[in-house]
């Protein structure tokens, strides 16, 4: 029976809380641990954005085949839950949710809709693709850092649920994705990335097909070169998906040998599902022909889950006459092959219950005791002086205009609606002072981009009024080009900002009333490059940016600089060694002490198999903090996101009062569930 599986039995959402925080709470993940600097950490609140995270509301559902096409919702509705695998027969499931703030494994069963905790490694603040098989418990996580940087975290643990003993199954130095486990429990498949360093690609990983015993994890075998997500019929068939020559991504079929261990490797393996259109992810049943597939058709911009016979060669259609219009992710079998399961958007309407609304901030858990962090339903956040308020734009793109949020989540309203704005930043000595970008972001230099100034009466906040009236006042000229990313100096009186009126964008100052037609205009920095999303430290010595003035001809590589007001003491902060020109960091601002440095950064690979996945931009976009000296590198978010804008509260502690992590929201905006395929997933096939 499953009740004997939980070595932590949590009765209540807030214990559930308590014991995750309690299992992560003294994680520090650092570069070195030799300095004595290593022994201070930073602190505070940081609140940052998260690509289309904040619109998933991700339930599990299962459908009985060869029956009705009635949905059976299996999860409460609470957060996003994802990634699961039948634990037995029942209906049972054991899956990711990130309820407690990061993704973590639960179980819940038919007849008992509050998931309990089922297990998690001490100091990990992700984990995925969990499996239960013969009493132990197969998942990915990824709280030990690898040997160097550029490389992926992940990696397959196994936890005996009798005796609760955690044992890493993939060698220290390799990566590891996807596991699957054979029908038996003899074999175990995983999509390996081996040793090799990340070499920067985010669509297909130049992953490989490796299968070991699950009572000899040392003794590997590469079966099949280039594939993930590896699903078994039985104990001797494995599928798995890769894009092929045509375009397509295509399910492919491996026979193991009877004598796996003295076969010769790598296999050949055949081609199953037919060209024309997408199939990933897929789930074997057991009787060895049919595959539970998610495809991407050309005729729909929904990805929906089928049944392919691959005796017969046909698809038998699932989930798009069930809910045609929602896109449905990762599909997984029972061990009789009798339902089928998938995560989707749970839907705006409260036909299912749980919670349909967004909330302006949650919670999100951190490695660091003393820092707070809070993903925003939202982008580019700003800090009121007193941080009892956050200014942000809505969207990431589009007409977004721009909104204010109590910090503890409880109010917004509106200053700016149906006008595209982007980046905010608030006066450190003005209440009622926003700077934000007018114009379209991800243009060229000679792009019409204006700093502006927004000023609004405070008071008005007290009232019951949304829409707060403001006044927007430009603040650099329109035949200028493109003028962005506002940031002001701790004395209330300064801009810094990038504008691209030469040809190249550059930083510049100007006067944070006048702007560059009364106070003048001084250029800061110069060259055929791109200097950008500049941040003033609390103490007024020093401006940092990203730029890549290193690698002027290459628009994606960025790295940290600092400079001082008057333009002297332009330097780099290194961060990856020999890595440097594959550093992608961005978004870089000051603790309040001036002694950290928070950005966002690809130096940890990808976490999971990005194809599994809505789109992310950049689905390797991570929160670190890292010294001033370019000490005590750390990492704070793990997962399959595009986390960024990320900003760092300078001031004393912030109100978080009604913020309450695993407890549904009563304010925020509803639930829609949009969010789109990846954009390098191409319909002309």
């Amino acid at each position: 029976m499953l009740h004997h599986l939980l070595p932590i039995k949590p009765s209540t959402p807030s214990q559930t809380l308590l014991i995750h925080r309690l299992i992560f709470h003294s994680l520090t993940l650092t570069r070195s641990h030799s300095n004595p600097k290593m022994e201070q950490q930073p602190k505070g609140t940081l609140v940052f954005s998260t690509i289309g995270r904040p619109q998933y509301g991700f339930d599990l559902f299962s459908l009985r085949l060869h029956s009705s096409n009635l949905e059976h919702r299996l999860t409460d509705g609470r957060s996003i839950n994802f990634n699961a695998q039948f634990a037995d027969s029942h209906q049972s499931i054991v899956f990711i949710s990130e309820r407690t703030g990061s993704p973590a494994i639960f179980l819940t069963r038919p007849g008992n809709p509050t998931p309990q905790l089922l297990h998690s490694v001490p100091g990990s603040l992700f984990h995925d693709r969990p499996v239960i098989k013969n009493r132990k418990l197969y998942f990915i996580s990824a709280h030990q850092h690898p040997d160097r940087l550029f490389k992926s975290w992940s990696a397959l643990y196994s936890t005996d649920l009798d005796e609760n003993k955690t044992t890493r199954l993939t060698p220290l130095g390799s990566v590891d994705y996807s596991p699957a486990v054979s029908l038996s429990g003899e074999f175990v498949a995983v999509a390996s990335y081996g040793s090799r360093p990340w070499d920067g690609e985010f669509h297909e990983l130049n992953t490989d097909i490796v299968v070991f015993r699950a009572s000899q994890p040392g003794k590997r075998v590469l079966v099949c070169e280039r594939g993930g997500w590896p699903t078994w019929s039985g104990d001797s068939v494995v599928y798995f998906h890769r894009r092929d020559d045509d375009g397509c991504w295509t399910i492919f079929r491996i026979d193991l040998p009877n004598d796996f261990d003295s076969a010769t490797y790598p296999l050949t393996p055949t081609r199953v599902t037919p060209t024309g259109l997408h199939c990933f992810t897929p789930a074997a049943m057991h009787d060895g022909k049919r595959i539970a597939v998610a495809t991407r058709r050309r005729e729909t911009k929904f990805r929906h889950v089928e049944i392919f016979d691959a005796d017969r060669g046909t698809f038998s259609p699932v989930t798009s006459t069930v809910n045609p219009d929602f896109h449905h992710y990762n599909p997984f079998v029972s061990p009789d092959s009798e339902f089928l399961g998938y995560h989707r958007f749970r839907g705006e309407s409260t036909q299912w219950g749980g919670e349909s609304i967004i909330p302006h901030l949650e919670p999100v858990s951190s490695p660091i005791r003393h820092l707070r962090m809070l993903r925003l339903n939202g982008s580019f956040p700003t800090f009121s002086p007193d941080a009892d308020l956050v200014a942000f734009n809505p969207e990431f793109e589009g007409n977004t205009g721009v909104k204010i949020v109590k910090s503890n989540g409880s109010k917004s309203w509106t200053l700016i609606k149906g006008r595209t704005a982007f980046y905010n930043s608030w006066s450190p000595t003005e209440r009622h002072v926003i700077y934000t970008s007018i114009g379209p972001i991800f243009q060229s230099a000679k792009m019409t981009v204006q700093i502006a100034r927004i000023e609004f009466d405070p008071s008005d906040l007290n009232g019951d009024k949304e829409d707060i009236p403001c006044t927007v006042k430009i603040l650099t000229r329109e035949d200028t080009g493109n003028n962005a990313f506002a940031s002001c100096s701790p004395d209330g009186k300064s801009l810094v900002f990038r504008s691209g009126r030469t040809g190249n964008k550059n930083l510049y100052v100007v006067d944070a009333v006048n702007g560059e037609f009364n106070g003048g205009i001084h250029r800061l920095t110069e060259g055929p490059c791109i200097d950008t999303m500049p941040s003033w430290s609390p103490k007024g010595d020093l401006i940092a940016f990203s730029s890549n003035r290193h690698k002027p001809e290459d628009a994606a590589v960025f790295s940290i600089y600092v400079i001082k007001p008057d333009g002297s003491g332009l330097r780099r902060i290194h961060v990856a060694g020999d890595d440097v020109d594959r550093e992608r960091i961005n978004h870089v601002c000051f603790s309040n002490d001036g002694e950290w440095l928070l950005f966002t950064a690809n130096l940890g690979g990808v976490t999971a198999e990005p194809v599994s996945f809505p789109n992310q931009f950049q689905p390797y976009g991570d929160l670190y903090t890292m010294r001033l000296d370019g000490s005590g590198l750390t990492r704070l978010t793990w997962n399959g996101y595009e986390n960024g804008t990320p900003t760092w509260h300078t001031g004393d502690d912030v109100d978080l009062g009604r913020l309450r992590l695993g407890e549904a929201c009563e304010v925020g905006d509803k639930l829609k569930g949009q969010f789109d395929e990846p954009l390098w997933i191409s319909c002309d096939i």
